[in-house]
């Protein structure tokens, strides 16, 4: 088996995680090979592999997880960030993980990502397609600008939007940017997509639910910025024109992630937002 171990050079106790879990992998007889992240959409080291190991916190899954959705091989997070609502591998848990995932016994889970198109008036066919499995934000490519959309669906339009940022999160994503935004928090087993602005200007602007099978059609209206960016995930980062229109759907293929259940996401609430189930909740 050839794994590929993602490495957040960021995070010193990745380094010293990373010679261990390589250790133990060779010993098994399987092959090792190393990939690091520092925040780079950089591409993997091979095409071909059989699962996919990241040292890091939810971010170095989320690269480690587009990368991985077209293949269809697992990966197996630990741990190694502040919040660890994706990641849901203790590093104390490593090696026991990895003897559970290689017999069978540790649940992989399905996660959705989006796909976004940028498709241009003058040309017929999109300039720029991506996933995310957080969220697709478009926001102004200065600071302290605002953004200008129309929001929709094929089948509803839903008005006009001026708000420092538009997001576009999956239901892992949820727990996010658009809950820092004031979001609603959903289950990541939940097909659903959330449109969410931040600092909206009207009042009367609310997140709103969409079903997983919904398109979501925004389009970049004339306003005081001079152009916009369109984040995949927080780490790509594209630039986009008014009158550029946003198709952001459900993408064909799913994550697979180890050890990242239910049960991983409940706690991660209940420990992050200090959830205590009293009175004083």
């Amino acid at each position: 088996m050839t794994c590929i171990t993602v490495v957040n050079t960021y995070k010193k106790e990745a380094e010293t995680l990373c010679c261990l879990i390589n250790d133990f992998l060779q010993k098994k007889g399987h092959r090792c090979i190393r990939a690091d992240f520092s925040g780079a959409d950089a591409p993997f080291p091979v095409s071909e592999y059989d699962c996919v190991i990241t040292l890091g916190g939810d971010g170095t899954v989320l690269y480690a997880s587009r990368r991985c959705a077209e293949s269809g091989k697992p990966v197996l997070p630990v741990n190694l960030g502040k919040f660890g609502f994706i990641a849901g591998i203790q590093p104390e848990n490593w090696q026991s993980a990895l003897e559970d995932f290689f017999a069978g016994k540790i649940p992989l889970v399905e996660r959705s990502l989006i796909k976004a198109e940028v498709m241009r008036s003058a040309v017929k066919k999109p300039v720029y397609e991506g996933t995310a499995l957080n969220d697709v934000v478009l926001s102004a490519s200065q600071a302290a600008k605002t953004v200008q959309v129309e929001a929709g669906t094929a089948n509803a339009a839903f008005g006009i939007f001026k708000a420092d940022a538009v997001i576009a999160a999956t239901s892992t994503g949820s727990t996010a940017y658009s809950a820092a935004a004031g979001g609603p928090i959903v289950d990541p087993a939940l097909d659903a997509l959330i449109l969410n602005t931040v600092s909206a200007f009207s009042l009367s602007n609310r997140p709103l639910v969409l079903p997983g099978d919904a398109e979501l059609i925004i389009t970049v209206l004339p306003s005081r910025s001079e152009g916009c960016i369109l984040s995949f995930d927080g780490q790509v980062h594209i630039p986009v024109e008014t009158g550029d229109t946003i198709r952001i759907k459900k993408a064909e293929r799913k994550v697979l992630l180890a050890g990242c259940d239910s049960s991983v996401f409940y706690s991660a609430l209940r420990s992050k937002l200090r959830w205590s189930g009293g009175p004083r909740a």
